[in-house]
């Protein structure tokens, strides 16, 4: 048994393979994340990583290998099933509704209250907590379309990290961090490392 095998992981993927008509994306790609660990993929066009962060999160199969995601082995089959398990997705391209307020986004599909009103005021509350943890100054009440690019991404960070996320993955989403000064991008990154005692977002469910 290696080194790597007997740590604790969050994430394992063993020899994955894809391929796509004329060229080989993955070959036996190896891959590990541990408890509060942040990785990086650094690579030209076309080196593979998005197709890879696309079989973790369900979006597309791998022709081979094996996932294991929190202690057991997983085969997601597509993006919300990953969700369910706790592996959220943040793509280069946006998801956001423009013409919705950013805790309309944030908690969309999720709103709290019953099945036919929200309550609006716990909407704009737990997204002004959020808000405030990954350092966004807006008010949960500003549209979208108002926002900067870096701003809105910022808010696609907020999105995954209300989902109850255990592990992020951020495909290009660069802009979000440079957007703010180095020590201040570091804070920023930290808070993925080191969440919020659990329960002090409270249950919108």
């Amino acid at each position: 048994m290696t080194e790597s095998d007997s740590k604790p992981a969050l994430l394992r993927m063993r020899g994955i393979s894809k391929s796509f008509p004329g060229v080989r994306a993955l070959q036996d790609v190896d891959f590990e994340v541990g408890p509060a660990e942040i990785h990086a993929f650094l690579g030209e066009n076309g080196a593979g990583k998005s197709t890879l962060l696309k079989i973790l999160s369900g979006a597309q199969p791998p022709d081979s290998g094996t996932i294991e995601f929190d202690g057991r082995s997983v085969s997601f089959a597509s993006p919300h099933e990953a969700q369910a398990a706790g592996v959220v997705t943040i793509y280069q391209e946006f998801t956001l509704a423009p013409d919705m307020t950013v805790a309309e986004n944030v908690f969309i599909g999720r709103e709290p209250g019953g099945h036919v009103f929200i309550s609006y005021r716990q909407l704009e509350a737990q997204t002004s907590e959020l808000c405030k943890r990954i350092g966004l100054d807006r008010s949960p009440a500003a549209r979208v379309r108002d926002l900067s690019v870096a701003e809105q991404q910022m808010v696609e960070i907020a999105r995954a990290l209300s989902m109850k996320s255990k592990l992020i993955v951020m495909d290009e989403r660069r802009e979000a961090l440079l957007h703010h000064p180095r020590p201040e991008a570091r804070r920023h990154i930290d808070h993925f490392r080191h969440p919020p005692p659990r329960g002090s977002l409270r249950d919108l469910r």
